[in-house]
């Protein structure tokens, strides 16, 4: 969610610069991709380390699937944004959970490596809340065929979580468990929070300049469309005083992460920048409406990851969601040290939470 909106405030500014190159320069991380690709190979015999093209709601769209025994259940991350893969930053935390699982990641249409294989004017029209509900089925439907495993989870992270509940208030009979990470329940509650926050965080710090910009932007979200400008103003701040990862004044840490990526090219780097432009253009203004709040029964486990200290997804909405919600199952880990991002700032908790909370729920 951050990046996607802060990558669509600043396209108007890089895409001259983009367009004036006559040729791609060297990428002075290629060693570095080299050596984390090999560390992370899967060497295993019954392992499984594949990158596929798959046809999804009649878009052709990435999925990366790695895991160090094919027999395992399937968990597929659906990433935020939108337009914010995970795909690419994976490599710095997932490589634990590929021992328990079959581990998906998806670069949904119109983003990352997938926005370079299909017509951006097409697929526009196309980017629509339910569209992303019924491509992650479908993608479901494929992999347990594909693999030959009816055990599947799905983990929704921030936007990603609007998509994954979706698909667990519609399709419970798929999954064995959903697990929400930064859940979004109601995005104008969700923002409205969000920016009281950012500005008591503000006052508190005595920062003059925080407040005016923030206090600039009100009524914010207010009534209709969100406004993606007005967004990335309340995004500057609330990454600044630790919403996006506790205790951090950036998330340089984490958008740097990619350039190492294996799975990710300088080509990719840039076609997940303007993913994220197209995403948030065509998406944003449908979102201030979004609300799952009435959903009050989901006949699969519900498992929520929340930080502590999460502004941009705040976790006291999802927190009295969960208490209201009934269930075969559900339970709250709280990640004390993290905000939006525990996989990142938590990583050994993330996975000893699967491993604990999330893996039983497949059986032997």
């Amino acid at each position: 969610m951050i990046r996607a909106v802060l990558a669509a405030a600043v396209l108007a500014l890089t895409a001259t610069a983009a367009t004036a190159q006559t040729a791609p320069p060297a990428d002075p991380y290629d060693p570095g991709r080299k050596i984390v690709a090999d560390i992370q190979k899967i060497v295993t015999p019954n392992g499984v380390q594949e990158t596929l093209e798959v046809e999804l709601g009649g878009a052709k769209q990435v999925i990366n699937v790695r895991g160090a025994n094919r027999d395992n259940p399937i968990l597929i991350f659906i990433h935020g944004g939108p337009g914010s893969v995970e795909m690419p930053i994976a490599w710095s935390f997932q490589r634990p959970w590929e021992d328990v699982f079959t581990v998906v990641q998806w670069d949904q249409r119109g983003a990352g490596r997938s926005y370079l294989l299909n017509d951006p004017k097409l697929i526009a029209p196309t980017l629509k809340p339910e569209r992303y509900r019924d491509d992650a089925i479908e993608l479901i439907e494929y992999l347990q065929k594909r693999y030959g495993q009816k055990k599947v989870f799905v983990m929704g992270h921030s936007w990603g979580s609007v998509v994954g509940l979706s698909v667990a208030a519609k399709r419970p009979d798929l999954l064995y468990a959903y697990i929400g990470m930064g859940q979004v329940i109601d995005f104008r509650e969700n923002e409205r929070l969000g920016l009281e926050w950012t500005i008591e965080q503000a006052k508190r710090d005595g920062n003059a300049k925080a407040v005016a910009e923030l206090e600039a932007i009100k009524p914010y979200p207010g009534e209709g469309a969100l406004l993606p400008e007005k967004t990335a103003i309340e995004r500057k701040w609330s990454i600044y005083y630790g919403a996006l990862a506790a205790n951090r004044r950036d998330a340089d840490f984490y958008f740097r992460a990619p350039r190492i990526s294996p799975e990710y090219t300088p080509a990719d780097r840039k076609a997940w920048d303007d993913g994220s432009g197209l995403t948030i253009g065509a998406l944003w203004p449908q979102l201030a409406d979004i609300s799952l709040k009435t959903v009050n029964r989901i006949d699969t486990p519900v498992i929520l990851f929340m930080g502590r200290h999460d502004y941009t997804t705040p976790a006291p909405i999802a927190d009295a969601w969960l208490k209201r919600l009934k269930a075969p199952k559900k339970q709250m880990v709280w990640f004390e040290n993290s905000a939006h991002l525990p996989m990142i700032e938590e990583p050994g908790l993330t996975f000893a939470a699967l491993l604990k909370d999330v893996r039983p729920l497949a059986g032997n």
